[in-house]
């Protein structure tokens, strides 16, 4: 996988259980990255302790969009867009935006979220009921503009709600970081970015017809609190401004490398200069420059499995697949938290193409799906490993699992039926390609003539308006 992928946003929704995934959107591209996941799932982790949340529960997800944006949707999913991590001035920033995320969860937005949209719902059912009466009654002209009007008495009911609940959780995140004395002032000054935005489209954008409250008036329900928690809280340790640095050189490399030339030219002589420029010339494929700047990194940092693990993937991604498994063993051999490590070293092992090869990376899949069992590409690498050993019938349950979690159901079925048929009778792997071909079947019998609700109806977005536009 590398060390960082765009990937379809379906390959986010584990399922370690059968259970029928969700309508899942393609339209916007998951960015996986060992690194960066671990740097804010360890910002989250006293913020979720503080409220109740099990960290290991809260599952982080990065999507590739260039806008200031963070939400949190399916229970205890967060979202955050690249736009926000880039630009970020602050740790403080993303812990407070971070927060506010938590606080939706806390306050339970998803269950209240699909209420409103029931109560916003029924105001436009009675207003397109208005409007036919009053056409029934010889008002055509009032019935029809009640008729119109449908669409927004629903817009403004389902507004009071969220209004309300961005406030609550504004309040909470605050909450969260004065009990676990975190700087407050991120959320203040984060908010404060955005505000020129909102400036920009306000004077054609009805305040009713936003999901949040004015960005003014929340900076100023928040200022007076957040300065009391800020001079209450001790400074945030050195680490998490130059994790910030590291994540920000990482993702401009990858996802903006020519702007990364220009931020972090050749007399920048920092970690994080190495770092985006290595990427950056990875990118343009220039293989000589990002091995040198590489080189420097690990010649820096001997320890750090990431450096490592981009070592590898320059290498693989340059047809150098032996080479490349030294430094994905190494990565490995650092840290063992993180699933993508290890489909990393299985990636290049398969591609040696031997039986002792395919044997390891079958048992570092195994290692990878335990850690992460709803992790598409580990599954669909265990297919080809286990088709590469002769094991057909569990290759085509391993297809099966990958397209299942991705929500391609058809394929789901095809496979896990082929598996069904190959596989020894009421062994676990024949029961799972049974679960998942039954339940697939039922679902696509079910759902064929419908078309499926994009999932992000009931996201719950940090940003002021610009969601009532994009989704």
């Amino acid at each position: 996988m590398g060390a960082l992928k765009n990937l379809p946003r379906a390959f986010a929704f584990a399922s370690a259980l059968i259970l029928l995934p969700l309508a899942q959107s393609q339209a916007q591209g998951l960015v996986r990255d060992a690194e960066i996941e671990t740097t804010l799932k360890r910002y989250g982790k006293p913020l979720f302790e503080a409220g109740g949340l099990n960290p290991d529960e809260v599952d982080i997800y990065i999507i590739n969009d260039n806008s200031l944006n963070a939400f949190v949707t399916g229970g205890q999913q967060m979202y955050f867009h690249t736009g926000l991590l880039i630009k970020a001035e602050t740790p403080q920033e993303i812990l407070g935006v971070m927060a506010h995320e938590a606080g939706h969860i806390i306050g339970g937005h998803n269950i209240t979220r699909t209420q409103a949209m029931g109560s916003a719902q029924g105001s436009s059912w009675i207003a397109l009921g208005l409007g036919v009466l009053a056409i029934a009654a010889g008002a055509p002209d009032a019935g029809v503009a009640l008729m119109a009007s449908s669409q927004q008495a629903a817009a403004l009911t389902f507004f009071k709600y969220t209004r309300i609940e961005e406030s609550s959780a504004d309040q909470t995140g605050l909450t969260l970081l004065e009990k676990t004395g975190i700087p407050a002032d991120g959320l203040v000054t984060f908010m404060e970015n955005i505000r020129v935005s909102e400036v920009l489209s306000a004077r054609r954008q009805d305040p009713y017809y936003r999901t949040h409250p004015e960005i003014g008036p929340r900076i100023g329900a928040l200022r007076n609190r957040a300065e009391v928690i800020t001079a209450n809280a001790d400074p945030l340790p050195d680490e998490y401004q130059r994790e910030l640095e590291m994540m920000q050189a990482k993702l401009i490399g990858f996802l903006q490398p020519r702007t990364a030339y220009i931020k972090y030219p050749l007399s920048d002589t920092s970690t994080a200069a190495h770092y985006a420029r290595a990427i950056a010339a990875h990118q343009n494929r220039d293989e000589t420059a990002a091995l040198k700047e590489v080189q420097t990194l690990v010649e820096l940092e001997p320890d750090n499995p990431y450096f490592e693990e981009l070592y590898g993937q320059i290498l693989f991604e340059n047809g150098k697949f032996e080479e490349s498994v030294p430094h994905h063993r190494r990565a490995l051999e650092i840290t063992q938290d993180h699933s993508l490590l290890y489909v990393n070293l299985a990636q290049s092992l398969i591609s040696l193409k031997t039986k002792e090869a395919n044997e390891e990376a079958e048992d570092l899949l195994h290692k990878a799906l335990i850690l992460e069992p709803g992790n598409a590409y580990a599954w669909r690498q265990m297919s080809f490993a286990l088709g590469a050993l002769g094991r057909k019938a569990e290759a085509e349950l391993a297809t099966a699992e990958s397209a299942y979690v991705i929500g391609d159901l058809v394929k789901a079925n095809i496979f896990a039926s082929r598996a069904k048929d190959d596989l020894p009778q009421d062994t676990p792997k024949w029961r799972r390609a049974d679960d998942i071909a039954a339940i697939t079947q039922a679902y696509m019998q079910n759902n064929a003539p419908r078309q499926q609700r994009r999932r992000l109806n009931s996201q719950f977005s940090f940003e002021a308006h610009k969601d009532v536009n994009h989704h």
